[in-house]
């Protein structure tokens, strides 16, 4: 079931001139991809995510090779996303966003102003039967923008939602109203899973569309299209659907990976034209130099707090790429609250709970997970963090790190009654406590880290 991610890794990666060093360079990237593979399933083997990533992170380091890099860095991003380490899995693979020829004119140029896009989306979403969101799979800051519409979505009449690599297997998801890690491949990403769960409480029928065979390309785009004909509108012709998808899956032009897009696909079997939102393109990189011209423009002039697109006079929305997608969406960049990144409050769904490492008891590395009371101990948590792992990696053996005192973290967290949970590197549980967390609870510990980006 994995042969997609492959494939997308693949068409990620920027190749070397044609002839025979491209060649050479799909071949290097083909033996990369088939031995990141198998140190995936050789990682999977071992109990708990830490586990595995400490596995994957030796594999990392005992190869340089660039076309390794490449390929199996976009492996270890996922996981590092999975455990909270959102700074480290951008760092392990991001995409520059390069000025290209289909760019259409900056919207800083002519008649267009920016608008919150938590109020211009559902305005845009009226009368629409399906709205189709893109993501990048290893930034977990492009799933909060989703998740903080579901609601307004919801309250508009949007009657169900669908989610990539979301298993059909799971077929007490909706009964039991979380994810596990049997649910899905991304939905172990704590803000994904949190994407699932609200809609899931929001009363949304929440739709597998995975191709479960084992089609890639164009066979895996139109088998994901059916899979939202057969599962969505033969059953209710009415519905209304928001779809979770990466990258350009819902892209509305131009081929995509030798055939069509997801939404190509959709499209000309259903007649319903969605209304397509990109969010991978105008957001904030590890580097300022991956950035698009047009962001740093963008950041220059306006200087966003909120994640921002761009209308005319009319009302009609600014696509970077007009015509592929309907709508551009700027995510700004964020601060740090003792390395946590701000998005994390999902547009203030979720305050920071601080906490102290000496719940690790000395443990290093530690994996802390908080989990809403109510849920069993296989729901992906709502927000989880490793602390120690660089220290674990140098082999610092300070008496600091040994106790961890003085070492603090931030969870974020909805409102409510959470179990807590540290663990280590061997999926032994070291402590668990009940916590509280207040509406309004915006309290960080005293010593802050406050940077951009």
């Amino acid at each position: 079931m994995r042969s997609f991610f492959v494939a997308l890794a693949a068409v990620a990666l920027a190749a070397p001139a044609s002839g025979a060093s491209s060649a050479a360079w799909r071949a290097q990237q083909q033996a990369a991809a088939e031995k990141s593979e198998r140190i995936l399933r050789q990682a999977e083997k071992a109990r708990g995510l830490l586990a595995q990533y400490v596995l994957m992170r030796a594999a990392w380091a005992a190869d340089e090779g660039k076309a390794f890099r490449l390929i199996f860095g976009q492996y270890l991003s996922w996981h590092e996303s999975y455990l909270g380490l959102h700074d480290e899995a951008v760092q392990s693979f991001s995409i520059q966003q390069l000025p290209d020829q289909a760019d259409a004119p900056s919207p800083l140029d002519d008649a267009h102003a920016a608008q919150p896009a938590l109020e211009a989306i559902p305005k845009l979403a009226q009368g629409r039967q399906a709205v189709f969101f893109n993501e990048a799979h290893n930034a977990a800051i492009t799933r909060t923008l989703t998740v903080a519409l579901l609601e307004r979505l919801r309250k508009d009449g949007f009657t169900h939602f669908a989610a990539e690599t979301l298993y059909e297997t799971d077929t007490e998801l909706a009964k039991r109203g979380y994810p596990t890690e049997a649910s899905g491949f991304y939905t172990q990403e704590p803000v994904y899973a949190e994407m699932v769960r609200t809609a899931l409480k929001l009363g949304y029928v929440v739709v597998p569309y995975e191709a479960m065979s084992d089609a890639s390309g164009d066979a895996r785009e139109r088998e994901q299209a059916k899979n939202l004909v057969e599962r969505v509108f033969k059953r209710d012709p009415k519905a209304r659907l928001v779809v979770n998808a990466g990258y350009a899956h819902i892209v509305e032009t131009g081929k995509y990976l030798g055939g069509a897009s997801m939404a190509q696909h959709f499209r000309k079997i259903t007649g319903i034209d969605p209304l397509t939102i990109e969010q991978t393109m105008l957001i904030p990189h590890p580097m300022v130099e991956q950035d698009h011209p047009y962001y740093r423009t963008a950041l220059a002039k306006l200087d966003p707090k909120t994640p921002q697109v761009f209308v005319d006079k009319a009302g009609a929305p600014w696509s970077l790429r007009a015509g592929a997608y309907d709508v551009s969406v700027l995510l700004p960049p964020y601060t740090r609250d003792d390395g946590r990144q701000s998005w994390l409050d999902i547009d203030g769904l979720r305050v920071p709970y601080a906490v102290d490492g000496e719940i690790c008891r000395g443990t290093i590395p530690c994996l802390l997970e908080a989990r809403y009371i109510g849920e069993g101990d296989d729901a992906i948590p709502a927000d989880r963090i490793v602390i120690g792992m660089r220290d674990a990696r140098l082999g610092n053996t300070e008496q600091k790190f040994r106790t961890m005192q003085g070492v603090r973290t931030t969870l974020y967290l909805r409102p409510g009654r959470y179990r807590l949970r540290a663990s280590g590197a061997d999926n032994q549980v070291v402590t668990t406590q009940n916590i509280n967390v207040a509406a309004g609870d915006k309290s960080v510990p005293d010593r802050k880290e406050k940077e951009t980006r």
